[in-house]
């Protein structure tokens, strides 16, 4: 399938200097850049399909974990920032379970497309994983599974809505609340937004929008799914080095299984 079929090349150029400039102007002005529309109507309608085709097929999980994704702190209380749990639960089709032939197989190997998020994201090189798993992603959010606060460990994630919820699937975040690289982990504005006294920003998205987000120091989640019909995202991942594979301890945590 050709790029021009998958993505609305008229309304976003990629490849074009000035537009992949700009796009990466907006990402490391804003920490997000969304593109409302960026998948064609037909493309759209074909992931969808194929989503909806395998959420019977979807490994369902739940998991309790820290904001920051680390092990508990035993020199710390359970209630300080750093141990206090929240929980993400979803289920998850692998990129073994992609169709060689899906629109968002197409999306992710082609050149154009990695050559604008290289460009987007300020990234030398992108590979895919070398795990059979974890390249392409299909995220499904059943009536009230969420994905809990956190950050990101990686520097940027490419994300497609695919279907929308009746309500609730809002992404909520708070842009640069730590600075990881620092060793400023800002416990006490954490501790704030999960005691509710902070409001976080919300990002408007609908199906087919295509956005790049800085989850590493920016705090993030999507609440709870409310209503009959399943919130659908695709991820996109790659990595800076070639041959990474996702831990096995991370696969089995997040697939279920191995390969």
């Amino acid at each position: 399938m050709q790029l021009n079929q998958i993505v609305d090349m008229s309304r976003y150029p990629l490849g074009t200097p000035a537009f992949d400039a700009a796009c990466a102007e907006t990402l490391d002005h804003d920490g997000v850049l969304v593109l409302p529309g960026f998948l064609r109507a037909d493309a759209l309608d074909a992931i969808q399909a194929e989503a909806r085709a395998g959420e019977a097929q979807a490994y369902f999980c739940a998991q309790s974990h820290s904001v920051y994704l680390t092990p508990p702190d035993d020199a710390r209380p359970a209630d300080h920032a750093a141990n206090r749990q929240v929980t993400s639960s979803k289920g998850c089709i692998c990129d073994d379970a992609v169709a060689a032939t899906s629109p968002l197989r197409s999306l992710y190997d082609a050149p154009e497309f990695r050559a604008f998020v290289m460009t987007a994201t300020g990234e030398d090189a992108l590979h895919p994983y070398a795990d059979p798993l974890s390249s392409i992603n299909i995220h499904y959010a059943r009536t009230g599974q969420e994905l809990g606060w956190h950050f990101d460990n990686s520097s940027f994630a490419i994300t497609l809505l695919i279907q929308k919820p009746d309500d609730g699937g809002r992404f909520e975040y708070i842009r640069d609340l730590r600075d990881a690289d620092a060793g400023e982990m800002n416990y006490a504005a954490v501790a704030a937004l999960l005691d509710g006294k902070t409001t976080p920003d919300v990002l408007a998205m609908d199906p087919g929008a295509l956005v790049l987000f800085r989850g590493r120091n920016s705090i993030h989640r999507v609440s709870p799914t409310e209503g009959a019909t399943t919130r659908m995202l695709a991820v996109l991942a790659y990595n800076s080095e070639p041959g990474i594979a996702l831990s096995e301890r991370a696969r089995m945590t997040f697939y279920g299984r191995l390969s």
